[in-house]
Formats: C-alpha cells, structure tokens, sequence
C-alpha cells in the first residue's frame, strides 16, 4: 500500500492526512541529455526517487514528480524537452493552489534539474505573497553538497560525471549504457567570474561534464542513502517550523 504517494491514496485517505499534516513534498525533474551513456529521464527519475523514499520513510507524503523542466541549453541534442520559465512557474503555482485548499502551509521541492532553479525561486516568492505557502527548495548537488563532495571529487560532479551515472547505474541500470561512458572536459575560458546563456554543445560535444568513468552502482547506492539521510534531517526542521 502506497500510503506515501499521494497519488496512491484514496480522497478518504488523503482527507486523513491534511487533517493532521500541513506539509508534503513535490518532485521536479527535466527530460534531457545526459551524455550517450545516461536516459534523458536522470533528474525526473533522482529527483522522484528522492523524494518517494524520504516519503516513505518521514510520513510526509509526495506529490507525483513534474517530468518536464526548463532546459532550452540542451536543445540540440534528440529527445530533450523543455517548457517556459513562466509556464513552469504557472504549472505549479496551480498545484500549490490545489494544495492550499487542503490546508497545506509548507512544500518541499525536490529539484532534480538545476535550470528549474530561477522559477522555482519566483514560484517561492510568489507562493508565500499569493497563499500563504512556504516553499523550500532541495537540490541533491547543493543542498547536500557535504555529502556529495565527500564522495566525489570538483571533475566527478559536472551534468552527467560519475556522481549522476552512480545514482543512475543504482536506481536504473537497465536504463544505462555502460559501454558508452566516457569523460570529457568542458570547454570555456571565463571560468565562472561572469555569467551569459550558453548552449550545451557550445561547451560539450557529447553533453558530459568531467569525469564519468569512475561511476559504478556501488557509489550510486551509498550516495543515495547518504542523499536519503540528509533530506530526511531537513523535513525534520521543516515540519518543526512554524508557518
């Protein structure tokens, strides 16, 4: 019985929970190129795997992942899609409309896709000035970065490197062509000291980002638990928090 997805319940059982909790979890991914080794689903399927397992574990259920996300950098490789900043934005302002009426005060978002970055910060603003709803915004790379760059080295850490593939190589191995993994180094000269749009392919001929051939499932399935325990602290000090 799926009691942690609330998809999986019931509107009686679902009145049962927003009876006695104010917070749930909402898992936002992207469909786009992770190099020719990685599906385009990676940051759909991390991030909802994320966010079902600290479900399951927590008590604080999840809302269904939102696949599609913002990635028009990734455009010239086949299969990669991609919405609107302000229709990503719209989208999910619906749902926390829907969630409001349930009398839900406080989302975690689950971001499995660093594009969805700047909406989602818009959609927490708005959120709390329009609802009432305190969103918080977890990112496995960033807000568990301790975890992640005591496990991977600066290279291992790029779109698609070795810890991406691990946690894909543990989650969905079935999904992953071992034998097309490969590195390769980005290009550009400014090092990050300013900012413009860039294309993916204008830094990348295969989408890759550093170093991929260290991946292995052993480090995915470690990393995820470590990812799990991490995200788990943080709902703890959310749901401890006073809206």
């Amino acid at each position: 019985m799926a009691k942690h997805l609330l998809h999986g319940m019931t509107y009686e059982e679902a009145e049962e929970y927003f009876s006695n909790s104010d917070m749930v979890l909402l898992p936002v991914g992207s469909v786009e190129q992770h190099g020719p080794a990685n599906p385009l689903g990676t940051d759909m399927f991390i991030a909802q795997a994320l966010a079902e397992e600290a479900a399951r574990r927590s008590g604080i259920i999840t809302l269904p992942v939102i696949p599609i996300g913002i990635s028009f950098h990734h455009m010239k490789y086949p299969g990669t899609m991609t919405v609107s900043e302000h229709a990503l934005e719209e989208y999910i302002l619906d749902v926390l409309r829907s969630l409001s009426k349930w009398g839900v005060s406080k989302v975690l978002v689950v971001n499995g896709h660093g594009g969805n970055l700047p909406a989602l910060q818009i959609i927490a603003r708005r959120a709390m000035v329009e609802l009432g709803i305190r969103v918080y915004l977890y990112q496995w790379w960033s807000s568990s970065s301790e975890v992640v760059e005591g496990m991977f080295r600066q290279e291992e850490r790029g779109h698609a490197a070795a810890a991406e593939t691990s946690l894909n190589m543990y989650l969905h191995p079935e999904f992953v062509k071992t034998d097309k993994i490969h590195d390769e180094r980005p290009r550009g000269s400014f090092e990050g000291k300013v900012y413009r749009f860039t294309y993916t392919h204008e830094l990348t001929d295969s989408g890759v980002f550093g170093v991929q051939t260290t991946a292995s499932p052993e480090r995915g399935s470690e990393l995820f638990e470590k990812l799990v325990e991490d995200l788990l602290r943080i709902i703890e000090e959310i749901r401890g928090e006073r809206t």
